[in-house]
């Protein structure tokens, strides 16, 4: 099993993001917070360079390769926002990045991808046939793989949101985080939970690509069915690393319909002016289920892409 990441590689992570990256801001929103009766943040993520809060690992990680595995360039899988932090930080530091995109991917992140300088490959129907034939490649041709999950450096990178949002806000009290391959919820299950074990960390989820909830419930790793819209929570799998985190760390884990995220999207668009896709407006839709627990607390939402297709985007305006 891979090394867990600790806090001190969340600060680690810190110190070297910082440098890179600008702080995203932390938002109160009265009106949500009249909608939810709490207390409602967002951190918004979407602010990103790339739209989306996976840049924070992808930094951390590859500018801490070494040499060698600088000059064997990276490989990685990925439906999109993934796709594009290993990319930034290859362009960042100067190594050879390929990328694997099921067929089908948003156009969009494959789009800005290529614009990173990163080579893309389509293969298969979905993310986990992707990351299936990226495993294939990394050994056939001797990159070094990034998996999109189980990798200490990503996990503490992108566990730096929940440090700036302790920082900015230490006495928040719930946070509402999506939920894909896991490293965003377990980097902020590490972050939140060492600096006051009492904030309540709650993932959220795609009823239509249920596997890491039936993982995280159940105890082991569970393959299910995946046919949510929502790409950044794609995966019929789940993986050990964070599954792990998420079972020691967790407190709930609350599953959302594409309805519910669509709504969430409008929502988010209409009440702060800012694009979500579907898994960065899952937070909100999640707290809309939940509300009657989250009555007078202080709530922070984690807004954690805005890279939503345009033809998504009009779809769900006009339901």
């Amino acid at each position: 099993m891979n090394q867990r990441p600790t806090f001190q590689d969340v600060l680690a992570a810190h110190k070297i993001i910082k440098r890179y990256l600008p702080r995203t801001p932390l938002y109160h929103y009265p009106s949500l917070s009249h909608l939810l009766g709490a207390e409602v943040y967002v951190k918004h993520e979407n602010h990103q360079p790339i739209g989306s809060f996976k840049i924070r690992g992808g930094i951390n990680l590859v500018s801490q390769l070494d040499e060698k595995d600088r000059k064997r360039g990276v490989i990685t899988a990925s439906t999109g926002n993934h796709a594009q932090s290993v990319a930034y930080a290859s362009r960042l530091f100067g190594v050879k990045a390929v990328i694997c995109v099921p067929n089908g991917a948003n156009p969009g992140k494959v789009e800005a991808t290529r614009n990173l300088g990163a080579e893309v490959i389509f293969h298969g129907k979905d993310f986990d046939d992707a990351r299936e034939h990226v495993e294939a490649l990394a050994e056939e041709r001797g990159y070094r793989y990034i998996h999109s999950a189980n990798e200490l450096h990503l996990i503490a990178g992108v566990g730096t949101h929940t440090l700036e949002i302790l920082e900015d806000l230490p006495d928040v009290e719930v946070l509402i985080v999506p939920v894909g391959g896991g490293s965003g919820v377990s980097g902020a299950c590490i972050a939140a939970k060492t600096i006051n074990p009492k904030i309540e960390v709650i993932g959220v989820g795609p009823e239509r690509a249920p596997a890491p909830y039936l993982s995280w419930r159940n105890g082991g790793l569970v393959e299910a069915k995946m046919e949510t819209s929502a790409e950044g929570m794609a995966t019929r799998s789940a993986y050990e690393l964070t599954q792990g985190i998420m079972r020691d760390m967790l407190d709930d884990y609350i599953l959302v319909s594409e309805e519910e995220m669509g709504q969430a999207v409008v929502l988010m668009l209409e009440k702060t002016h800012n694009l979500a896709e579907e898994a960065g407006a899952a937070s909100l839709a999640a707290a809309l289920k939940i509300k009657d627990r989250l009555q007078g607390r202080k709530v922070v939402l984690i807004l954690s892409g805005g890279n939503i297709s345009l033809e998504k985007l009009k779809r769900h305006l006009a339901v």
